[in-house]
């Protein structure tokens, strides 16, 4: 039986806020945008850039300041104060937002949402690019620290960070709750440490807190606009990792994590970035690794250690990211049944996927391989999450006036000035398409294509099924009129369907082949709620067709979209009196209907699309293991359906 495992922070919209909760969001919301020091600003000034910035004076006030401005309009007025206050039952990400779209019932309002929903299912699917470049540029840039204390170890840079990766996704089945403990105590320890440097670099040179003033942004981008705004592609990277705050809002509580980032994360990361700038300002040499060379001598090596595992630790955040988009994904029917193996037995969002854990150890060393350097993946890096964000901002305003009554001139204000933010980051990556930027959009583009291609091909073998299948309702009738043509044999049966409204195929196929009908039939239907968690006592809703003494009842099981179904555990919901009788849910046997797909000449999808649907249905999960079915009476009955 499932219950409501989200931590106290998270429930019942009680924002009671621990410091062990703070802590816990340090190690695993902040690891990503916690790490940003570690590239951005060495990213600004690369001399390789196909666009550089000349490393001056002026132009690192301007960029210095850019840092900071966009991080407090981002990161701490964009997503921590107003983002974050839409969740879907404390859950957040654009997950959430897309289902909250999805719950529009107005006419013109649904158009729009659903719209606006295909949109953010692009900006998920822009997620799973950030979920492969994320590990690839963060390890490279802590291991590249080497080259700082030892540049004969410049050879061993990618090596040692394809060993690390590979280490990563091999421990992934072990699930976080071990290691997550440590998570917490290393993050601040990491930004301490960061802060602390940074400090010492702006006592060197206290000039760089001029940079403090807006008036240095906006004097660089628009005096310079020739060369701000291609800077602006790699200045994106000091808010990489904000869909992070977002998306782990339900496990932490919205007040952690904004506790969190004022307090701790948002200080040390500014004070890392204006040390940075004034070692900068004393030393131009310094670009070639600033974060590094900030630090002392004799420290720079216990810092390669502590950055080795603050990247780990982001790489690990993005990675369960990665697992719980998936998740939620199939669960609202844009991919198909995953495998999923929960990792923790108190924790309901711990999961770990192994189809999305290999595709992403490949896709992660693929990139380290190719690209060999943090720097040349900055460029692709920008692309992912500024689209993301962008998309993000956009769905907030419109469900803050159509769902939230926010008055329109503030909604149309505040996107304004926000969307004219994000586009302006989004137009600088795009002059970076060339040089990297084109591949999250590509992973972007294919993950995209492959879940609207999933949803569409769902939605054609729903209906050719539901013509197969028949009604059942009238089937139950002719049972009963029909009662002495058939062997009632004693137990339970339980068969798994999509509604009430038509036949289980196996069903049928044991009616009509076998004339055989148990004495207790339980149709079982699973239905996913747009809202996270669905509380035990609503799980259930039982209809006994009209014919209750025949034995036969219609189930539905709702679950949330965070949720794995369980169909025994839910089975031992029901109260005895709903099925006339007690259920003997010890023996009873499990009936599945499997449909094997044809590609067939009806116009419902391009040629191409059906071989891609029928090429994602070979990844669906064992249907017996995802609802927890007992595998030695499971009984699996086939069908064929052209698409």
């Amino acid at each position: 039986m499932q219950t409501d495992t989200r931590p106290a922070a998270s429930r019942g919209g009680r924002d009671v806020v621990r410091a062990a909760v703070v802590v816990g969001a340090l190690g695993v919301v902040f690891g990503d945008i916690g790490t940003s020091p570690l590239y951005a600003l060495q990213t600004v000034f690369n001399p390789a850039d196909p666009h550089p910035v000349p490393v001056n004076d002026e132009n690192l006030y301007g960029v210095v300041s850019l840092v900071f401005w966009a991080v407090m309009l981002i990161v701490t007025l964009t997503y921590v104060t107003l983002v974050m206050r839409v969740s879907n039952q404390g859950e957040g990400g654009i997950m959430a937002l897309i289902t909250l779209l999805r719950r529009l019932t107005d006419g013109r309002a649904r158009r729009r949402a659903l719209v606006l929903a295909g949109l953010g299912v692009f900006g998920a699917a822009l997620f799973f690019g950030d979920s492969m470049i994320t590990p690839a540029i963060s390890v490279l840039s802590a291991i590249e620290g080497l080259e700082v204390v030892q540049p004969g170890l410049a050879d061993a840079v990618v090596p040692v960070t394809a060993v690390i990766i590979v280490l990563l996704f091999l421990v992934q089945r072990q699930g976080t709750a071990v290691v997550g403990r440590f998570f917490g105590p290393v993050m601040i320890t990491w930004f301490l440490a960061i802060g602390a440097c940074g400090i010492g670099g702006i006592i060197q040179n206290p000039a760089i807190l001029r940079a403090l003033s807006p008036t240095y942004a906006l004097g660089f981008l628009f005096g310079h606009f020739h060369i701000a705004f291609y800077a602006l592609a790699a200045v994106v990277l000091a808010v990489t990792g904000a869909e992070a705050l977002y998306a782990d809002m339900g496990h932490f509580g919205r007040r952690a994590i904004t506790r969190g980032w004022l307090l701790l994360v948002l200080p040390a990361c500014m004070l890392s970035y204006f040390g940075q700038g004034a070692l900068i300002l004393d030393d131009q040499n310094a670009i070639s690794s600033p974060f590094f060379l900030l630090t002392p001598g004799w420290a720079r090596l216990p810092m390669v250690v502590l950055a080795t595992a603050a990247t780990v630790i982001a790489s690990q955040a993005v990675i369960t990211g990665a697992f719980s988009v998936a998740s939620q994904a199939a669960q609202l029917g844009y991919l198909p049944r995953l495998r999923i193996a929960h990792t923790s037995a108190s924790t309901i969002g711990q999961i770990y996927v192994p189809w999305i854990n290999w595709l992403l150890m490949v896709s992660v060393l693929t990139l380290v391989f190719a690209f060999r350097s943090s720097a040349a993946l900055a460029y692709a890096y920008g692309m992912a999450v500024v689209g993301t964000i962008t998309i993000t901002t956009l769905l907030f305003f419109y469900l803050a006036h159509v769902r939230f009554r926010t008055p329109l001139w503030i909604a149309v204000t505040g996107a304004s000035i926000l969307l004219a933010i994000d586009l302006l980051f989004l137009a600088a990556n795009l002059t970076k398409l060339l040089h990297g930027a084109w591949l999250p959009l590509l992973i972007g583009l294919t993950a995209f294509t492959v879940m609207t291609t999933w949803q569409r091909g769902r939605q054609v073998v729903t209906g050719e099924r539901a013509r197969a299948e028949g009604s059942l309702r009238a089937l139950v009738t002719y049972l009963h009129s029909h009662a002495g043509g058939l062997t009632r044999v004693p137990g339970t049966a339980v068969f798994l369907n999509r509604g009430k409204e038509t036949t289980p195929l196996a069903l049928r196929a044991n009616v009509e082949h076998n004339h055989v009908l148990h004495r207790h039939v339980v149709i079982l239907s699973i239905e996913t709620e747009t809202v996270p968690y669905v509380p035990d006592s609503e799980r259930i809703e039982v209809d006994d067709l009209g014919f209750a003494e025949d034995g036969i009842v219609h189930v539905i099981a709702r679950y949330g979209y965070i949720e794995t179904p369980n169909v025994p555990a839910a089975l031992a919901l029901l109260e005895p009196d709903s099925t006339e009788g007690v259920l003997d849910l010890d023996d009873a046997s499990y009936f599945l209907s499997k449909i094997e797909l044809t590609r067939g000449d009806a116009p419902t999808m391009a040629a191409w699309r059906k071989r891609l649907f029928i090429a994602t249905s070979y990844v669906t999960a064992d249907a017996a293991e995802y609802f927890g079915l007992p595998r030695d009476r499971t009984v699996i009955m086939g069908s064929r359906i052209a698409v």
